[in-house]
């Protein structure tokens, strides 16, 4: 059976904030994220392009809401103990440089939590960005 959507391509990944320049300035300084044209909406956005085709779009939180804000506001422990990290929300990039990137964002004051996946051939470094 053929899938329903037909030259289907990943577009981007929304994140909602309170602070979107804060979070931009983060995604910009540490991954080179540039700056795109967004829209005028009625609350603030900033959209951020990596590579030619991976974009994140930071949002204006609605101050009304009652979720969470992020993980982070759940386990503000996580990184310091590895088992209150959540499994499912996260971002995940690839670099080439991977220790001297790691070496990087501890410089930066980003605490860190390093781990090998078990086939021993993944290195991933867990972090959180200035909004958990």
């Amino acid at each position: 059976m053929a899938a329903a959507a037909v030259g289907a391509s990943f577009n981007h990944v929304a994140r909602e904030s309170s602070d979107v320049d804060r979070l931009a300035h983060f995604y910009q300084d540490i991954f080179g994220f540039e700056r795109i044209e967004s829209p005028k909406f009625e609350f603030k956005v900033i959209w951020l392009r990596q590579s030619p085709s991976f974009c994140l779009h930071l949002i204006e939180r609605d101050p009304t809401t009652k979720l969470p804000e992020a993980p982070w506001s759940a386990a503000s422990d996580a990184v310091a103990d590895p088992n209150k990290l959540f499994r499912g929300h996260h971002l995940c990039f690839t670099v080439s440089n991977f220790d001297h990137f790691v070496t990087a964002i501890k410089a930066k004051g980003i605490q860190t939590h390093e781990r090998t996946q078990p086939n021993g051939k993944t290195k991933q470094v867990f972090f959180f960005d200035p909004d958990g």
